[in-house]
C-alpha cells in the first residue's frame, strides 16, 4: 500500500524598509515609498512577500491578508480603548499613579 504524504510550504515575510543585502533596484523602490509616505502624511509602507507551494490563488492570499488586518485592527482598537481607559484613570485618581512618577 502507497502512503501520501501532503508536502508544502509558505514563507511569509513583512519589511518596512529595504534589507541590509538589498539590490539597488530594491534600495530605490523603497526610497520611493519612503517619498510617498511623507507625501502622504500618513499612513505606513509595508511590503509583504508570500511564496506558498503548493500555489494558492492570489485570490485566496488577498483573503487571508484582509482577515489578519482585521485582527490586527481589533486589537489596535483594544489597545487604544486601554490607553483611553488609563488617561481616564491617571486624571481622576492621580494618587493611584504616583509611585510610578517617583521612579
Amino acid at each position: 500500500m502507497k502512503v501520501y504524504k501532503p508536502e508544502w510550504h509558505c514563507t511569509f515575510s513583512v519589511n518596512e524598509s529595504a534589507e541590509e543585502s538589498a539590490s539597488w533596484k530594491e534600495r530605490i523602490a523603497w526610497f520611493m515609498r519612503d517619498v510617498a509616505d511623507r507625501l502622504d502624511g500618513s499612513g505606513r509602507t509595508i511590503k509583504i512577500d508570500c511564496d506558498v507551494t503548493p500555489k494558492v490563488s492570489r485570490q485566496d492570499v488577498d483573503s487571508c491578508l484582509g482577515k489578519g488586518f482585521e485582527v490586527t485592527q481589533s486589537l489596535l482598537m483594544q489597545l487604544a480603548h486601554q490607553a483611553a481607559c488609563e488617561d481616564v484613570m491617571r486624571d481622576a485618581k492621580a494618587e493611584l499613579y504616583e509611585e510610578d512618577v517617583q521612579h
